[in-house]
Protein backbone atom coordinates (compact mmCIF):
# COMPACT_ATOMS: atom_id res chain seq x y z
CA UNK A 1 0.00 0.00 0.00
CA UNK A 2 1.19 3.49 -0.88
CA UNK A 3 0.19 6.32 1.43
CA UNK A 4 0.48 10.00 0.68
CA UNK A 5 2.64 11.55 3.42
CA UNK A 6 0.60 14.76 3.27
CA UNK A 7 -2.50 13.03 4.64
CA UNK A 8 -1.50 13.68 8.24
CA UNK A 9 -0.86 17.37 7.53
CA UNK A 10 -4.26 17.73 5.86
CA UNK A 11 -5.91 15.95 8.78
CA UNK A 12 -4.26 18.28 11.27
CA UNK A 13 -5.57 21.26 9.33
CA UNK A 14 -9.06 19.71 9.35
CA UNK A 15 -8.94 19.41 13.14
CA UNK A 16 -7.83 23.03 13.43
CA UNK A 17 -11.16 24.35 12.06
CA UNK A 18 -12.64 27.00 14.31
CA UNK A 19 -15.46 28.98 12.70
CA UNK A 20 -16.62 25.93 10.72
CA UNK A 21 -15.82 23.49 13.52
CA UNK A 22 -19.28 21.94 13.65
CA UNK A 23 -18.56 20.43 10.23
CA UNK A 24 -16.39 17.91 12.09
CA UNK A 25 -19.63 16.36 13.38
CA UNK A 26 -20.88 15.70 9.86
CA UNK A 27 -20.97 11.90 9.19
CA UNK A 28 -19.26 12.14 5.79
CA UNK A 29 -16.52 14.40 7.14
CA UNK A 30 -16.00 11.99 10.03
CA UNK A 31 -15.53 9.10 7.58
CA UNK A 32 -13.06 11.20 5.57
CA UNK A 33 -11.20 12.03 8.78
CA UNK A 34 -10.93 8.33 9.57
CA UNK A 35 -9.62 7.66 6.06
CA UNK A 36 -6.96 10.35 6.43
CA UNK A 37 -5.91 8.80 9.74
CA UNK A 38 -5.71 5.19 8.52
CA UNK A 39 -2.20 3.77 8.93
CA UNK A 40 -2.42 0.19 7.70
CA UNK A 41 -3.67 -1.37 4.50
CA UNK A 42 -6.59 -3.02 6.29
CA UNK A 43 -7.61 0.21 8.04
CA UNK A 44 -7.35 2.13 4.79
CA UNK A 45 -9.52 -0.27 2.81
CA UNK A 46 -12.22 -0.29 5.52
CA UNK A 47 -12.12 3.50 5.92
CA UNK A 48 -12.18 3.98 2.14
CA UNK A 49 -15.33 1.89 1.77
CA UNK A 50 -16.98 3.60 4.74
CA UNK A 51 -16.27 7.03 3.29
CA UNK A 52 -17.54 6.19 -0.21
CA UNK A 53 -20.70 4.62 1.26
CA UNK A 54 -21.37 7.76 3.32
CA UNK A 55 -20.71 10.14 0.41
CA UNK A 56 -22.59 8.40 -2.42
CA UNK A 57 -26.17 8.95 -1.13
CA UNK A 58 -25.53 12.70 -1.23
CA UNK A 59 -23.16 13.15 -4.16
CA UNK A 60 -20.35 11.49 -6.09
CA UNK A 61 -18.41 14.76 -5.80
CA UNK A 62 -16.44 15.43 -2.62
CA UNK A 63 -16.05 19.05 -3.73
CA UNK A 64 -19.77 19.65 -4.19
CA UNK A 65 -20.60 17.98 -0.91
CA UNK A 66 -18.15 20.02 1.18
CA UNK A 67 -19.05 23.26 -0.58
CA UNK A 68 -22.73 22.69 0.23
CA UNK A 69 -21.84 22.11 3.89
CA UNK A 70 -19.87 25.36 3.94
CA UNK A 71 -22.64 27.43 2.36
CA UNK A 72 -25.33 26.04 4.67
CA UNK A 73 -23.31 26.24 7.88
CA UNK A 74 -24.74 28.47 10.59
CA UNK A 75 -21.75 29.92 12.43
CA UNK A 76 -20.84 33.01 14.41
CA UNK A 77 -19.38 34.79 11.40
CA UNK A 78 -22.44 34.12 9.22
CA UNK A 79 -24.77 35.36 11.96
CA UNK A 80 -22.81 38.58 12.41
CA UNK A 81 -22.82 39.25 8.68
CA UNK A 82 -26.54 38.47 8.46
CA UNK A 83 -27.28 41.05 11.14
CA UNK A 84 -24.80 43.61 9.76
CA UNK A 85 -22.78 43.51 12.99
CA UNK A 86 -19.09 44.48 13.09
CA UNK A 87 -16.63 41.63 12.58
CA UNK A 88 -13.26 41.59 14.35
CA UNK A 89 -10.28 41.15 11.96
CA UNK A 90 -9.21 38.05 13.90
CA UNK A 91 -12.57 36.39 13.19
CA UNK A 92 -12.31 37.44 9.54
CA UNK A 93 -8.87 35.84 9.32
CA UNK A 94 -10.13 32.64 10.96
CA UNK A 95 -12.93 32.35 8.41
CA UNK A 96 -10.55 32.71 5.50
CA UNK A 97 -8.12 30.18 6.99
CA UNK A 98 -10.93 27.65 7.49
CA UNK A 99 -12.11 28.16 3.92
CA UNK A 100 -8.62 27.47 2.60
CA UNK A 101 -8.46 24.26 4.65
CA UNK A 102 -11.84 23.07 3.39
CA UNK A 103 -10.93 23.98 -0.18
CA UNK A 104 -7.76 21.90 0.07
CA UNK A 105 -9.74 18.99 1.53
CA UNK A 106 -12.40 19.24 -1.19
CA UNK A 107 -9.78 19.04 -3.93
CA UNK A 108 -8.34 15.74 -2.69
CA UNK A 109 -8.17 13.16 -5.45
CA UNK A 110 -8.47 9.45 -4.82
CA UNK A 111 -4.88 8.82 -5.88
CA UNK A 112 -3.66 11.37 -3.32
CA UNK A 113 -5.02 9.36 -0.40
CA UNK A 114 -3.83 5.83 -1.01
CA UNK A 115 -3.32 3.07 -3.52
CA UNK A 116 -3.62 -0.65 -2.80
CA UNK A 117 -1.85 -2.78 -5.42
CA UNK A 118 -4.19 -5.22 -7.15
CA UNK A 119 -7.35 -3.67 -5.64
CA UNK A 120 -9.66 -1.24 -7.45
CA UNK A 121 -11.06 1.05 -4.76
CA UNK A 122 -14.31 3.09 -5.15
CA UNK A 123 -13.77 6.51 -6.66
CA UNK A 124 -15.30 9.95 -6.33
CA UNK A 125 -15.01 13.26 -8.12
CA UNK A 126 -13.03 16.26 -6.89
CA UNK A 127 -11.99 19.57 -8.35
CA UNK A 128 -10.41 22.87 -7.38
CA UNK A 129 -13.04 25.49 -6.51
CA UNK A 130 -12.42 28.87 -4.90
CA UNK A 131 -14.29 28.38 -1.62
CA UNK A 132 -13.46 31.87 -0.38
CA UNK A 133 -14.80 33.61 -3.47
CA UNK A 134 -17.96 31.47 -3.55
CA UNK A 135 -18.63 31.90 0.16
CA UNK A 136 -18.34 35.68 0.14
CA UNK A 137 -20.42 35.90 -3.02
CA UNK A 138 -23.14 33.95 -1.20
CA UNK A 139 -22.93 36.38 1.72
CA UNK A 140 -23.81 39.18 -0.68
CA UNK A 141 -27.03 37.27 -1.50
CA UNK A 142 -27.87 36.20 2.05
CA UNK A 143 -31.28 37.89 1.91
CA UNK A 144 -32.26 35.45 -0.84
CA UNK A 145 -30.46 32.28 0.28
CA UNK A 146 -30.42 32.56 4.06
CA UNK A 147 -28.11 30.48 6.18
CA UNK A 148 -28.10 27.26 8.16
CA UNK A 149 -31.23 25.15 7.88
CA UNK A 150 -33.04 28.04 6.13
CA UNK A 151 -30.63 27.75 3.21
CA UNK A 152 -31.51 24.09 2.74
CA UNK A 153 -35.28 24.04 3.31
CA UNK A 154 -38.16 26.37 2.48
CA UNK A 155 -41.00 25.03 4.64
CA UNK A 156 -41.03 24.43 8.39
CA UNK A 157 -43.28 23.33 11.23
CA UNK A 158 -43.06 23.55 15.01
CA UNK A 159 -42.36 20.45 17.08
CA UNK A 160 -41.71 20.62 20.84
CA UNK A 161 -41.15 24.36 20.58
CA UNK A 162 -38.47 24.10 17.88
CA UNK A 163 -38.53 24.77 14.15
CA UNK A 164 -38.31 21.55 12.14
CA UNK A 165 -37.91 21.49 8.34
CA UNK A 166 -40.55 19.83 6.18
CA UNK A 167 -38.39 17.67 3.95
CA UNK A 168 -41.06 17.00 1.34
CA UNK A 169 -43.43 20.00 1.26
CA UNK A 170 -46.36 20.43 -1.10
CA UNK A 171 -44.73 21.48 -4.39
CA UNK A 172 -47.86 23.08 -5.84
CA UNK A 173 -47.29 26.01 -8.20
CA UNK A 174 -49.37 29.05 -9.10
CA UNK A 175 -49.68 27.71 -12.65
CA UNK A 176 -51.55 24.67 -11.34
CA UNK A 177 -54.26 26.79 -9.71
CA UNK A 178 -57.21 27.84 -11.81
CA UNK A 179 -59.60 30.75 -11.32
CA UNK A 180 -59.55 33.35 -8.51
CA UNK A 181 -56.95 35.45 -10.31
CA UNK A 182 -58.04 38.66 -8.55
CA UNK A 183 -57.99 37.06 -5.10
CA UNK A 184 -54.68 35.33 -5.73
CA UNK A 185 -53.11 38.54 -7.02
CA UNK A 186 -54.00 40.25 -3.74
CA UNK A 187 -52.05 37.56 -1.88
CA UNK A 188 -49.13 37.92 -4.31
CA UNK A 189 -49.05 41.73 -3.99
CA UNK A 190 -49.05 41.54 -0.18
CA UNK A 191 -46.31 38.90 -0.25
CA UNK A 192 -44.17 41.01 -2.56
CA UNK A 193 -44.53 43.92 -0.13
CA UNK A 194 -43.18 41.64 2.62
CA UNK A 195 -40.27 40.47 0.46
CA UNK A 196 -39.36 43.99 -0.62
CA UNK A 197 -39.42 45.39 2.92
CA UNK A 198 -42.62 47.39 2.51
CA UNK A 199 -45.47 47.21 5.05
CA UNK A 200 -47.30 43.90 4.62
CA UNK A 201 -50.62 42.99 6.19
CA UNK A 202 -51.56 39.97 8.23
CA UNK A 203 -53.97 38.22 5.89
CA UNK A 204 -57.11 36.13 6.32
CA UNK A 205 -58.20 33.98 3.40
CA UNK A 206 -61.84 33.25 4.08
CA UNK A 207 -64.35 31.27 2.06
CA UNK A 208 -65.99 28.00 1.14
CA UNK A 209 -64.17 24.71 1.52
CA UNK A 210 -62.24 23.52 -1.50
CA UNK A 211 -61.78 26.93 -3.08
CA UNK A 212 -57.97 26.82 -2.94
CA UNK A 213 -57.18 29.05 0.04
CA UNK A 214 -54.45 26.83 1.50
CA UNK A 215 -53.12 25.94 -1.94
CA UNK A 216 -52.80 29.65 -2.73
CA UNK A 217 -50.62 30.30 0.32
CA UNK A 218 -48.38 27.30 -0.39
CA UNK A 219 -48.08 28.11 -4.10
CA UNK A 220 -47.14 31.74 -3.39
CA UNK A 221 -44.53 30.60 -0.86
CA UNK A 222 -43.08 28.19 -3.42
CA UNK A 223 -43.04 30.86 -6.12
CA UNK A 224 -40.98 33.30 -4.07
CA UNK A 225 -38.73 30.94 -2.11
CA UNK A 226 -35.84 31.91 -4.39
CA UNK A 227 -36.31 35.53 -3.26
CA UNK A 228 -35.86 34.67 0.40
CA UNK A 229 -39.39 33.70 1.44
CA UNK A 230 -39.94 30.83 3.89
CA UNK A 231 -43.19 29.26 5.10
CA UNK A 232 -43.75 28.16 8.71
CA UNK A 233 -46.87 26.08 9.31
CA UNK A 234 -48.38 26.64 12.76
CA UNK A 235 -51.20 24.71 14.40
CA UNK A 236 -53.81 26.57 16.40
CA UNK A 237 -52.61 25.10 19.69
CA UNK A 238 -49.11 26.43 18.96
CA UNK A 239 -50.09 30.10 18.71
CA UNK A 240 -48.69 30.82 22.17
CA UNK A 241 -45.24 29.91 20.83
CA UNK A 242 -45.24 32.65 18.20
CA UNK A 243 -43.68 35.39 20.41
CA UNK A 244 -40.68 33.14 21.07
CA UNK A 245 -40.56 32.29 17.36
CA UNK A 246 -40.60 35.97 16.44
CA UNK A 247 -37.63 36.60 18.73
CA UNK A 248 -35.73 33.93 16.80
CA UNK A 249 -36.68 35.20 13.37
CA UNK A 250 -36.74 38.98 13.76
CA UNK A 251 -33.02 39.36 12.99
CA UNK A 252 -33.00 36.78 10.21
CA UNK A 253 -32.38 38.30 6.76
CA UNK A 254 -35.13 36.16 5.21
CA UNK A 255 -38.88 36.84 5.14
CA UNK A 256 -41.41 34.51 6.74
CA UNK A 257 -45.07 33.64 6.38
CA UNK A 258 -46.54 32.19 9.58
CA UNK A 259 -49.29 30.00 8.12
CA UNK A 260 -52.31 28.94 10.20
CA UNK A 261 -54.66 26.66 8.27
CA UNK A 262 -58.38 26.13 8.95
CA UNK A 263 -58.56 28.62 11.81
CA UNK A 264 -61.51 28.85 14.20
CA UNK A 265 -62.01 29.17 17.96
CA UNK A 266 -64.50 28.26 20.60
CA UNK A 267 -65.43 31.08 22.98
CA UNK A 268 -63.27 29.80 25.86
CA UNK A 269 -60.30 28.86 23.69
CA UNK A 270 -57.05 30.02 25.33
CA UNK A 271 -55.45 30.47 21.91
CA UNK A 272 -57.87 33.29 21.12
CA UNK A 273 -55.91 35.76 23.27
CA UNK A 274 -52.60 34.64 21.75
CA UNK A 275 -53.75 35.34 18.20
CA UNK A 276 -55.32 38.63 19.24
CA UNK A 277 -51.98 39.80 20.67
CA UNK A 278 -50.18 38.79 17.50
CA UNK A 279 -52.61 40.59 15.20
CA UNK A 280 -52.61 43.71 17.34
CA UNK A 281 -48.86 43.90 16.92
CA UNK A 282 -47.61 43.60 20.49
CA UNK A 283 -43.89 44.23 20.82
CA UNK A 284 -43.17 40.55 21.52
CA UNK A 285 -45.25 39.22 18.64
CA UNK A 286 -44.52 41.36 15.59
CA UNK A 287 -41.53 41.78 13.33
CA UNK A 288 -41.08 43.52 10.00
CA UNK A 289 -39.83 40.38 8.26
CA UNK A 290 -42.90 38.22 8.87
CA UNK A 291 -46.65 38.18 8.34
CA UNK A 292 -49.45 35.90 9.51
CA UNK A 293 -51.51 34.21 6.80
CA UNK A 294 -54.56 32.28 8.01
CA UNK A 295 -57.32 30.40 6.22
CA UNK A 296 -60.81 29.76 7.53
CA UNK A 297 -64.20 28.60 6.32
CA UNK A 298 -65.79 30.98 8.84
CA UNK A 299 -66.09 34.75 8.44
CA UNK A 300 -66.29 35.06 12.24
CA UNK A 301 -63.41 33.01 13.61
CA UNK A 302 -64.97 32.47 17.04
CA UNK A 303 -67.78 29.92 17.14
CA UNK A 304 -70.78 31.48 18.84
CA UNK A 305 -73.87 29.77 20.29
CA UNK A 306 -77.28 31.33 20.99
CA UNK A 307 -76.52 30.81 24.67
CA UNK A 308 -73.58 33.22 24.31
CA UNK A 309 -76.04 36.02 23.54
CA UNK A 310 -78.19 35.12 26.56
CA UNK A 311 -75.36 34.70 29.05
CA UNK A 312 -74.77 36.31 32.43
CA UNK A 313 -72.27 38.93 31.23
CA UNK A 314 -73.63 42.38 32.15
CA UNK A 315 -72.01 43.82 29.03
CA UNK A 316 -72.82 40.94 26.71
CA UNK A 317 -72.83 43.13 23.60
CA UNK A 318 -69.24 44.17 24.28
CA UNK A 319 -68.21 40.53 24.71
CA UNK A 320 -69.93 39.49 21.50
CA UNK A 321 -68.30 42.36 19.65
CA UNK A 322 -64.85 41.27 20.89
CA UNK A 323 -65.43 37.70 19.76
CA UNK A 324 -66.85 38.46 16.33
CA UNK A 325 -64.36 41.19 15.47
CA UNK A 326 -61.26 39.00 15.64
CA UNK A 327 -61.25 38.58 11.87
CA UNK A 328 -61.30 42.38 11.50
CA UNK A 329 -57.90 42.51 13.19
CA UNK A 330 -56.35 41.06 10.05
CA UNK A 331 -55.15 43.90 7.89
CA UNK A 332 -56.31 42.14 4.74
CA UNK A 333 -59.27 39.79 4.29
CA UNK A 334 -59.68 38.00 0.96
CA UNK A 335 -62.87 36.10 0.20
CA UNK A 336 -62.87 32.91 -1.84
CA UNK A 337 -66.45 32.08 -2.86
CA UNK A 338 -67.58 28.90 -4.58
CA UNK A 339 -67.31 29.36 -8.34
CA UNK A 340 -70.25 29.56 -10.69
CA UNK A 341 -70.63 27.12 -13.55
CA UNK A 342 -68.55 29.11 -16.03
CA UNK A 343 -65.60 29.64 -13.68
CA UNK A 344 -65.75 26.01 -12.53
CA UNK A 345 -65.59 24.74 -16.13
CA UNK A 346 -62.74 27.15 -16.92
CA UNK A 347 -60.77 25.61 -14.05
CA UNK A 348 -61.57 22.12 -15.36
CA UNK A 349 -60.44 23.07 -18.89
CA UNK A 350 -57.20 24.54 -17.58
CA UNK A 351 -56.38 21.51 -15.45
CA UNK A 352 -57.33 19.13 -18.27
CA UNK A 353 -54.95 20.95 -20.62
CA UNK A 354 -52.13 20.80 -18.07
CA UNK A 355 -52.63 17.07 -17.62
CA UNK A 356 -53.06 16.12 -21.26
CA UNK A 357 -56.74 15.12 -21.03
CA UNK A 358 -58.08 14.88 -24.60
CA UNK A 359 -61.80 14.41 -23.94
CA UNK A 360 -64.07 16.48 -26.27
CA UNK A 361 -65.14 19.74 -24.62
CA UNK A 362 -68.86 18.97 -24.52
CA UNK A 363 -68.26 15.57 -22.95
CA UNK A 364 -65.70 17.06 -20.56
CA UNK A 365 -68.20 19.69 -19.39
CA UNK A 366 -70.98 17.15 -18.99
CA UNK A 367 -68.87 14.81 -16.89
CA UNK A 368 -67.41 17.68 -14.86
CA UNK A 369 -70.88 18.91 -13.92
CA UNK A 370 -72.01 15.43 -12.94
CA UNK A 371 -68.87 14.98 -10.85
CA UNK A 372 -69.47 18.28 -9.04
CA UNK A 373 -73.05 17.28 -8.19
CA UNK A 374 -71.76 14.06 -6.71
CA UNK A 375 -69.23 15.99 -4.62
CA UNK A 376 -71.74 18.43 -3.17
CA UNK A 377 -71.11 21.37 -5.50
CA UNK A 378 -68.61 23.12 -7.74
CA UNK A 379 -65.20 24.03 -6.37
CA UNK A 380 -61.57 24.06 -7.50
CA UNK A 381 -61.04 21.00 -5.31
CA UNK A 382 -63.81 19.16 -7.13
CA UNK A 383 -62.30 20.23 -10.46
CA UNK A 384 -58.89 18.88 -9.42
CA UNK A 385 -60.38 15.62 -8.18
CA UNK A 386 -62.34 15.24 -11.43
CA UNK A 387 -59.28 15.75 -13.64
CA UNK A 388 -57.26 13.38 -11.45
CA UNK A 389 -60.05 10.83 -11.93
CA UNK A 390 -59.88 11.25 -15.72
CA UNK A 391 -56.08 10.89 -15.67
CA UNK A 392 -56.33 7.66 -13.69
CA UNK A 393 -58.79 6.28 -16.24
CA UNK A 394 -56.48 7.22 -19.13
CA UNK A 395 -53.58 5.30 -17.62
CA UNK A 396 -55.58 2.09 -17.05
Amino acid sequence: MELNMNNNAIRLRLHSLSVFRQLLADPVVQKLDALLGASTESETVDAWGDFAAALYPHSVSLTDYLLTLVLEDENVYMLKRAQDLPVDPLLEAAVRSDLQTLQQLAALECRQLAAVPGLELPRWKSETRDFTEIYFARLEQIHAYGYGVFAKYTTFMIQSGALVPVRHPDAITLEELGGYQRERQMVIDNTLALIEGRPAANTLLYGDAGTGKSSTVKAVANAYASRGLRLIEIKKNQLHEIPHLVDQLSKNPLKFILFIDDLSFSRDDDNFAALKAILEGSVSARAANLAVYATSNRRHLVKEDFSDRQGTDLHVSDTIQELTSLSDRFGLTITFQKPGKQVYLEIVHDLALQNGVTLPVEELDKQAEAFAIGRGGRSPRAAKQFVDFLCSKQTM
